[in-house]
């Protein structure tokens, strides 16, 4: 009976990744389509904002940040990342009508599919970041095995959220516009490009309670330093998540009845 059991339960993960495979598969090719210079634009971007800040941030406001390019770069490629994806995700019901209305289709992959999505353009974007750390003359060390680790705590800090603003927006549709408008500001309240030392001590505090503050210094330990990530703050990011997944699929699958009815 258990070997059945775990004949079924194996069948139906194989499934949920081929899904997920094909899900992404789909969404790179739409996100593409028709585009002349295609996956180029997941550098595009990123380099645009690292020029702009490099002639603001060198030039007319000088910041005393050392590789200021690795140091911008880094951050922008981690914070679009997750940026990305919840911008996306208030989309994701009501842009999958088709599949939604579908019998048995697993709706709860939909905020996992955006996401790893979000994550195959960090990865693509990888090797420009490796660029800009060589022309620094930041050589690699055995600290970047941890990377993964890191990608791992994001991915499932991003999925948590996501769930929940997928969810409220079938019913509030101006969540992506109030959540446009809540990330511009978290993006300049998140050290992208300047550096958490230029913060006065008074409101460090504050930035304690944004995850991607800890997650954003922990890559940079890794990738700039060569130095372990601060262990106890990845931890604190680590207890947030595991709270706040189970929380938003929940809230996902409670409102998950109404998509249909909604749509």
């Amino acid at each position: 009976m258990r070997s059945s059991q775990r004949l079924v339960y194996g069948r139906k993960i194989s499934h949920l990744f081929d899904l997920l495979r094909e899900l992404v598969d789909r969404d790179m090719k739409l996100l593409y389509k028709r585009s002349t210079l295609g996956i180029a634009w997941t550098l595009i971007n990123p380099l645009l904002q690292l020029a702009v800040f490099s002639f603001v941030f060198k030039t007319v406001i000088p910041v005393n940040v050392p590789q200021f390019s690795s140091f911008a770069f880094s951050g922008l490629l981690i914070w679009n990342w997750t940026q990305t994806a919840l911008f996306q995700s208030t989309g994701l019901i009501t842009s999958n009508r088709a599949l939604i209305r579908q019998p048995n289709f697993p709706i709860a992959i939909l905020p996992v599919v955006t996401t790893t999505t979000g994550l195959i353009h960090f990865l693509l974007a990888l090797p420009v970041l490796i660029i800009f750390l060589a022309i620094d003359g930041i050589k690699p060390n055995s600290v970047l095995l941890y990377m993964p680790f890191l990608m791992l705590i994001q991915f499932f800090l991003t999925v948590s959220l996501a769930y929940p603003l997928a969810a409220i927006n079938v019913t509030f549709r101006d969540t992506q516009h109030t959540l446009g408008v809540v990330l511009q500001m978290l993006f300049y309240l998140t050290p992208i490009f300047y550096n958490l030392d230029s913060i006065p001590k008074d409101f460090l505090p504050f930035y304690q309670f944004n995850p991607m503050v800890s997650l954003i210094e922990a890559y940079r330990a890794i990738l700039l330093k060569g130095t372990q990530p601060d262990w106890q703050s990845l931890l604190t990011v680590s207890f947030i998540v595991a709270v706040l997944l189970p929380l938003g699929l929940g809230i996902f699958r409670r409102q998950s009845d109404r998509f249909v009815e909604e749509l």
